[in-house]
């Protein structure tokens, strides 16, 4: 084991040791490092101001660029990766980088507090030699906020600044440079300011330290958990990670199941989970932003049970399958049965989530998935409802529908379903199921919806469904 913190800050290698587990990148640069481009907006991951870059090993001895928001992430995830704030960016003379010069030349810095967020953004496209069509950027760059709404110029500077990208030169040399820093036998193990933090390196040593620390709380990417820091002032004693677990971090496609470890991106993940169905990329696409997708992972996601995660309903539409492990052992469990209060799951003591395990839809499969909410990119949903139907003639002869937003956990209407097996898919038949959606659920209002708001909305969605894919048009996909 080892106490010290590597990584890179720009080129330099930095060998922290004493650093509070959960002091945030955001802190160390501004405060530490002193390199105070890097703003603080919202402390929560929302607004791009914080934006920095991490460059990571990958597995084809390549070099992954993740854009990533500072302000919600600890210091510890840094270790054996490069650190780029916007300090870093510039070209190889020392002068303006193509993409500074382009947000200048198109007069696109407005009031210039979101500007480092939105130059970092764009330079991680830069460097990944990647020239996308305005669509693409408008995506990339949907996890910043221009306060000025200053968009159209940034765009424009975006376009310029990407039309002759080449991917980077300097991967052989960064990579050797990240190779010196990580051993991957050694787990880190660092304490400060009374918290510890261990980052364990296979599934055995995870949970022999679950089964010996059993209070510890298990960290994936911290897209949530950082703003139990930064917004409600938690104290964490000790933070045990799985970004280093290699069993968790593994993706498995076959013919018949895609099986996705807990610690996997959703970034890492998105492109084998649209390949399910060809309606649910768009719908994946609006989890989040591209900062917050590179760091959360699909097991967090679950594992904190929250009843607004994007995840669950899908899964559960999926009829997915959790992996779970502790020092005991393995076991299965369908994600019907993991949810069980608010923010409690079936998880025993020292016990873990591994892997999600999702059987490939059939081909006949009808699905939709449905995000309502304030705005479409990067909100949190007021109801999200995803549907898996299959009908052989006229009649239906499977569906699971599942809400977030509607209850105290992601859960299954039963009756809805139960009122449409085995009845032709007819509006008839749809609205009485509509009607049983309106009994099973009693959601709550706050600041997002009201409690009738989100019947309505349930209601109508499964509505919109229908209207959406009659048996008549043969298969169709919501996006």
């Amino acid at each position: 084991m080892r106490s010290e913190i590597r990584f890179l800050l720009g080129d330099e290698r930095q060998d922290l040791v004493g650093v509070d587990p959960t002091r945030t990148v955001l802190q160390y640069l501004r405060e530490d490092a002193g390199l105070p481009g890097t703003k603080e907006g919202c402390a929560e991951g929302d607004c791009g101001a914080c934006t920095v870059i991490l460059a990571e090993r990958d597995e084809t001895g390549g070099i992954r660029y993740r854009p990533v928001n500072s302000c919600i992430m600890f210091m510890p995830a840094l270790d054996g990766k490069q650190l780029l704030a916007v300090e870093h960016v510039r070209a190889p003379n020392g002068t303006l980088h193509p993409v500074q010069k382009a947000m200048v030349d198109h007069h696109a810095s407005q009031c210039g507090f979101c500007t480092p967020g939105f130059v970092m953004s764009l330079t991680a496209l830069h460097i990944a030699g990647h020239a996308p069509e305005r669509h693409e950027l408008a995506e990339a760059l949907a996890g910043n906020l221009c306060r000025c709404t200053g968009y159209r110029p940034i765009l424009d500077a975006g376009r310029a600044a990407l039309s002759n990208t080449r991917p980077s030169s300097h991967v052989p040399a960064l990579r050797h440079s990240l190779d010196m820093l990580n051993t991957d036998a050694e787990t880190l193990n660092t304490a400060g300011a009374g918290r510890r933090f261990i980052a364990p390196r296979s599934l055995a040593e995870l949970t022999a330290i679950l089964a010996a620390e059993p209070t510890a709380l298990i960290l994936g990417g911290g897209t949530d958990v950082g703003l139990w820091v930064t917004k409600q002032h938690r104290d964490l004693p000790l933070l045990v990670a799985t970004e280093h677990v290699t069993k968790l971090r593994q993706l498995v496609v076959s013919d018949t199941h895609l099986t996705i470890g807990a610690a996997v991106t959703y970034a890492d993940a998105m492109d084998s989970l649209a390949a399910l169905h060809s309606g649910m990329g768009a719908w994946l696409r609006r989890i989040g932003s591209r900062q917050i997708r590179e760091r959360g992972t699909i097991g967090g996601n679950i594992a904190n049970a929250s009843p607004i995660g994007d995840m669950p309903p899908l899964l559960l539409a999926l009829d997915a399958t959790l992996i779970l492990a502790s020092a005991k052992g393995e076991r299965r469990l369908p994600l019907d049965d993991f949810f069980q209060a608010y923010r409690q799951t079936a998880l025993a003591a020292g016990e873990v989530l591994v892997a999600i395990e999702i059987l490939r839809p059939a081909a006949d499969i009808r699905f939709g998935a449905y995000k309502v909410a304030k705005r479409f990119d990067q909100d949190i949903s007021a109801v999200c409802a995803v549907f898996a139907l299959q009908v052989d003639g006229q009649k239906v002869a499977r569906i699971r529908i599942a809400y977030g937003g509607m209850a105290a956990i992601p859960l299954r209407a039963t009756a809805a379903e139960a009122a449409l097996m085995g009845k032709a898919w007819t509006e008839d038949t749809v609205h009485t199921a509509m009607a049983a959606i309106d009994t099973a659920f009693r959601p709550l209002s706050d600041m997002r919806a009201t409690a009738h708001y989100r019947s309505l909305v349930a209601r109508n969605l499964l509505l919109k469904f229908h209207l959406e894919h009659p048996v008549s048009s043969g298969l169709g996909a919501a996006a």
